[in-house]
C-alpha cells in the first residue's frame, strides 16, 4: 500500500524518515524533558579525531595553508590608535575541492554513507555545501541529489545561489530548485524516503564533526609557525556548524585561550521565509537570518538534535553590513591579489575591524575562505540589487538599511562591527527550551544542560528561569 505524499502526512513521518536515512537513533541521547546528552551524540560518528583526519586526506580535503594578509594588517594598523593592529591570517579553505571548508563535512558523510552501503547521498543547500557533497560524492562513485532553495515565486533566482546550482551541477549532481518557502523541506523528506539515499545533513554529527579537523589544523599551524596559538578565531556564522565544530577542534588541540567570535551580515528587517524579502538581500549564508534563530534555538534543523550549537562556544558575536563585505572582498583582491567568496570575507570584514581593537603583537585569525564565480563576484551581486530597487552607494555603512540601500565605506576607517546581545541570546535559548519542552519545573540535569548550552552557570540559568 503506497504511504500518502500530502504535506502534512509527510511530516507527521519526519521521525521515521530521518532514523532510516541518518542511521541514528536520536532517541538514544534523550533525557525525557530538555535536557540530552550532546557528547554521546558526537561521539555516534564512531570516528576518531585522528581517523577523520586520514578520511579527509585520503580525498585531498584538508591540511590546507594559513597565509599573513601584511598589506590588509597595514591597512587597518593605519585606522587603528597607536600600538593597535593585530595581525590579520587566513586559513585558505578554498585549496579543498569544492572550493570551501565545508568539504571537511560532505567528506566524512560520504565516506559514511557508503560505509553503511546507501546508493547515494541527499542535501538540501543553498551552495556550498551542496558542491562539497556533489563532489565527495563524485569521488565516492555515489548518486548525488542537491535540494536548493532558489527562486522567488516569480522565477528569478539570486546570482550567488545559481552561480552554486551550476557548481553542483558541473560536480555531477541532479539538482532540484525551489521556491522559497516550506516546500523545500517536504521535497527533501519526500525524496529521502522514495530514494533510500542517505541524509548528508550540515548539522549530523558527521557533519561538525568534519569541520573539528579544521579547528585542530589551525591550532597546529600556528604552533608551528608561530610558536603559539591564534589569540583570535573569527568565524562567519550562519547555522552554526561552522563556528561549532572549529570550536570544538580548537579544544581537542588544547587552544584554551583562543578567542572565539562569530560574525554575521546584519540583514535584519528581512524575514527569510518571505518570498517578497527573497531578492532583497545581497548573501545568501553567513547573515543574520539565519545566524541569530539557529544560535538561539539550533534544533529548527532537519535533524531532531542538531549538532551545531554555536551558544556553547561562542566568545562574541559581531555583525557587520553587506557593504562592508562587498567592500573587503574588493580589498583582499587589491591589496593581497587573493579573490575569494562572500562567505569567508564576512569574517575577513570582521577581522579586519576587530583587528583595530587588538594589540599589534596579537594574531587574528579568518578560519575559513570559499572559491569565487561568476555569481559570487562584487559587480553581479550589486547589479542584481539594483535591478531590485536596492539603493547603491558609498557613504557611512551605519547607515545601511537592509532591503533598502547598500552603503560601501567611503574610507577603511567606517568599516565597524555592531556586537550582538549574546545575554539576550541566552535568554531567548532558555525560555524556548522550556516553553518547548513545556517543563514546569526544570531538573538538576536540565538547569546544568542548559548552562553548558548558553557556556553560562548553573546560577545563571536559574536567575534567568526565576525571572521567567
Amino acid at each position: 500500500m503506497s504511504k500518502a505524499n500530502d504535506y502534512a502526512s509527510v511530516m507527521a513521518r519526519k521521525a521515521e524518515i530521518m532514523l532510516k536515512s541518518v542511521g541514528i537513533d536520536y532517541s538514544k541521547f534523550e533525557s525525557g524533558s530538555i535536557a540530552f546528552d550532546y557528547e554521546k551524540m558526537m561521539r555516534e560518528t564512531g570516528y576518531t579525531l585522528e581517523e577523520m583526519q586520514n578520511i579527509q586526506y585520503s580525498v585531498n580535503v584538508g591540511n590546507t595553508p594559513i597565509l599573513e594578509l601584511k598589506n590588509l594588517t597595514a591597512l587597518a594598523r593605519a585606522c587603528a590608535p597607536k600600538g593597535k593592529g593585530a595581525r590579520i591570517l587566513i586559513k585558505d579553505e578554498a585549496c579543498n575541492p569544492s572550493g570551501s571548508f565545508k568539504a571537511r563535512r560532505a567528506a566524512n558523510a560520504v565516506y559514511h554513507a557508503k560505509r553503511l552501503g546507501y546508493k547515494g547521498v541527499i542535501s538540501a543547500t543553498s551552495g556550498n555545501y551542496g558542491a562539497a557533497v556533489a563532489s565527495q560524492a563524485a569521488i565516492a562513485g555515489l548518486k548525488c541529489i542537491i535540494v536548493q532553495e532558489c527562486y522567488d515565486s516569480k522565477g528569478v533566482g539570486q546570482p550567488e545561489i545559481v552561480e552554486k546550482a551550476r557548481k553542483c551541477e558541473a560536480l555531477g549532481a541532479e539538482v532540484v530548485q525551489l521556491s522559497v518557502g516550506p516546500e523545500l523541506f517536504y521535497k527533501f523528506l519526500l525524496l529521502l524516503e522514495e530514494t533510500g539515499y542517505f541524509n548528508a545533513s550540515l548539522y549530523t554529527p558527521f557533519g561538525i564533526a568534519g569541520v573539528e579537523t579544521l579547528g585542530y589544523e589551525i591550532s597546529m599551524q600556528f604552533r608551528e609557525k608561530y610558536g603559539k596559538d591564534p589569540d583570535v578565531v573569527v568565524c562567519t556564522n550562519a547555522g552554526g556548524g561552522n563556528l561549532t565544530g572549529t570550536a570544538r577542534g580548537l579544544i581537542k588541540a588544547g587552544a584554551k585561550n583562543t578567542t572565539v567570535i562569530g560574525a554575521s551580515v546584519d540583514l535584519s528587517g528581512l524575514h527569510m521565509a518571505s518570498d517578497k524579502a527573497f531578492n532583497m538581500k545581497s548573501f545568501t549564508t553567513g547573515h543574520t537570518g539565519f545566524g541569530v534563530p539557529f544560535s538561539s534555538w539550533p534544533d529548527r534543523s532537519d535533524v531532531p538534535r542538531s549538532a551545531a550549537r554555536p551558544l556553547r562556544y561562542m566568545d562574541r558575536y559581531v555583525t557587520i553590513t553587506q557593504g562592508d563585505v562587498f567592500y573587503m572582498t574588493e580589498c583582499l583582491a587589491t591589496l593581497e591579489g587573493l579573490e575569494k567568496g562572500p562567505a569567508g570575507n564576512t569574517a575577513l570584514a570582521a577581522a579586519f575591524a576587530l583587528s583595530q581593537e587588538l594589540d599589534q603583537d596579537l594574531t587574528i585569525i579568518v578560519q575559513e575562505t570559499e572559491y569565487t564565480g561568476a555569481g559570487k563576484h562584487v559587480q553581479p551581486q550589486l547589479s542584481f540589487a539594483k535591478a531590485n530597487g536596492i539603493e547603491v552607494r558609498f557613504g557611512d555603512p551605519k547607515d545601511e538599511i537592509p532591503g533598502k540601500n547598500i552603503i560601501l565605506p567611503s574610507h577603511p576607517s567606517l568599516l565597524k562591527v555592531t556586537d550582538v546581545d549574546l545575554d539576550h541570546m541566552r535568554k531567548s535559548l532558555i525560555k524556548t527550551a522550556i516553553n518547548t519542552y513545556k517543563v514546569e519545573t526544570p531538573s538538576e540535569e536540565d538547569i546544568a544542560f542548559l548552562a553548558e548550552e548558553t557556556k553560562s552557570s548553573i546560577e545563571y540559568v536559574k536567575n534567568v528561569i526565576s525571572s521567567l
